[in-house]
């Protein structure tokens, strides 16, 4: 029911419903606080989230990565990146581990609010941990990098990625190739065009 009105951005009624089954002592379960908090990210409304984390605690339930990766994409969202850097290592010293996904969305969010250093950071520090990346985490990275004019240092992260075994995929093509053409590099542009081609992505 929860989710259903979360589904159909009826996020006020679903915290109505919510409060009348507190008020019932019926205990809501993981599903009904995750449809809710990421309801509640979804329109902005983060301060409220951190009140339900709290409530899920003391009710002696643990929020899990993907509680917490709808939290860090709000975050985001919002611009607070340093609020979202800290949710990550809380996440971590309450010994949960991110997952690729939670990562990516890390480095993107990272890359979207003009921190590419610290973006590259993590990027560079995942790959020496010997983390596998596919080919979501490649392509935020070369966006990131060709949104800030680094077309060399995006062409190295594609040919790491099949190095490491990845290969490149629509999205990876078109984002080089459309910053390639719009900087006026339409060398490397048609060249990496006509490899698109011959691997049948067009």
């Amino acid at each position: 029911m929860i989710n259903g009105l979360c589904k159909n951005k009826m996020v006020d009624e679903a915290v109505n419903l919510f409060k009348e089954l507190h008020l019932k002592n019926m205990a809501p379960d993981i599903v009904a606080y995750s449809s809710l908090i990421d309801g509640l990210c979804k329109s902005g409304k983060i301060s409220d989230v951190w009140d339900l984390i709290d409530d899920m605690h003391d009710r002696g339930q643990q929020a899990d990565i993907i509680i917490y990766t709808s939290l860090l994409d709000a975050l985001f969202k919002n611009h607070q990146v340093d609020k979202a850097i800290a949710l990550l290592k809380k996440i971590k010293d309450r010994g949960i581990e991110p997952d690729m996904f939670t990562y990516t969305m890390l480095v993107d969010g990272l890359c979207k609010n003009g921190r590419l250093k610290d973006a590259q950071e993590v990027y560079r520090d995942l790959m020496v941990k010997g983390y596998h990346f596919n080919a979501c985490m490649h392509n935020v990275m070369i966006n990131g990098l060709c949104k800030e004019g680094l077309f060399d240092e995006a062409l190295f992260v594609l040919s790491e990625m099949e190095d490491n075994g990845c290969t490149p995929d629509v999205v990876t093509y078109k984002t080089l190739i459309r910053a390639l053409f719009k900087n006026d590099m339409n060398d490397k542009a048609v060249k990496l065009l006509r490899e698109m081609l011959s691997r049948g992505l067009l």
